[in-house]
């Protein structure tokens, strides 16, 4: 068995990267499930609005230039 350090190596390196990446995990964000739940809501809500609305209202008429 000639690898064995290496695969040690290998495993410690995962388990750390596995660990430490928190990659597509939500972070802990001190709200209660019902808080959470409203807020998202309350964004969704905002994303169709935008989207039905085809975002419209935020844009503005271009000025008319003085050249």
């Amino acid at each position: 068995m000639t690898r064995g350090n290496q695969r040690e190596l290998a495993r410690a390196k995962n388990a750390k990267k596995s660990t430490d990446s928190g990659r597509g995990k939500r972070g802990d964000d001190g709200l209660s499930a019902a808080a959470r739940k409203q807020r998202d809501a309350e964004i969704m809500q905002q994303k169709q609005q935008k989207s039905a609305g085809g975002g419209k209202e935020e844009k503005k008429p271009p000025s008319p230039s003085t050249e």
